[in-house]
């Protein structure tokens, strides 16, 4: 109990529990449209979903400073590849957060004149490039994993004086498919904050790459894909251990 509390005083805590909702509710809304008689139910959940989406609004105000923090910090990595991606992840990130409250401060009435689609346009194109970049640090590290995996198992193999049952160089040749996705998934068992990094931004990356009109997905699919990044926030959020770190 204490554990949930602490994560709901957290302004991020409380923003991914809103987000959660506001994806299941489009999720659900999804699945009922085609049902008879479930017309008052999917009004409900547009009302709710409507009304999480404004109130996430508020929690998002002094992201600006936290995205500039982040960028503050990710100029300091050691490694080129994580510097150059988060420092311009997190840059995008910034004019995300200035775009999105140009557009809160229009849709409570302080700026009529502001053209709402150009700035959503913006809006996507900066949040889909940080999703992206994210994603390519993502790629970076699992490369770096994999080759780890890949040096220990050789290691292994020379010290040892017989081959692993079911396993020979011929395999290795002719299934190359195979061992590869073997070496993903055993660099990414070894590794679950990087693996919960990179699904988080494969989930992210649908709704913006929908609304420029690049891969058009259904409310189905961005409902899912939001709801499961939400998850995925909300375990970093509650165990830090599990946010992938830069060094």
């Amino acid at each position: 109990m204490d554990a949930f509390t602490r994560f709901t005083n957290q302004a991020q805590g409380r923003d991914r529990l809103f987000r959660a909702t506001q994806y299941t509710c489009m999720l659900l809304r999804y699945l009922l449209e085609p049902k008879a008689g479930k017309e008052k139910v999917v009004m409900k959940l547009k009302k709710l979903e409507s009304s999480v989406s404004t109130g996430r609004k508020w929690f998002r105000l002094g992201n600006v400073v936290h995205a500039v923090q982040a960028t503050q910090q990710s100029i300091h990595a050691a490694d080129l590849v994580p510097r150059f991606c988060l420092t311009l992840a997190n840059l995008n990130r910034v004019i995300y957060f200035i775009c999105d409250t140009v557009l809160w401060v229009r849709s409570v009435g302080l700026a009529s004149g502001v053209n709402k689609e150009k700035w959503q346009m913006w809006a996507a194109r900066h949040y889909c490039c940080s999703v992206l970049l994210s994603l390519l640090r993502d790629l970076y590290e699992i490369s770096l994993q994999m080759e780890q995996v890949a040096h220990d198992r050789a290691k292994r193999e020379e010290s040892s004086s017989q081959v692993p049952l079911g396993y020979s160089v011929a395999d290795e040749e002719t299934e190359w498919l195979q061992s590869f996705l073997l070496l993903l998934f055993r660099s990414l068992k070894k590794h679950p904050p990087l693996l919960l990094d990179t699904v988080k931004n494969v989930c992210d990356v649908l709704n913006p790459l929908d609304q420029l009109g690049i891969y058009k997905s259904n409310p189905g699919l961005i409902g899912l894909g939001g709801l499961v990044s939400s998850i995925a926030g909300i375990i970093t959020v509650a165990y830090p251990q599990m946010k992938l770190k830069t060094h």
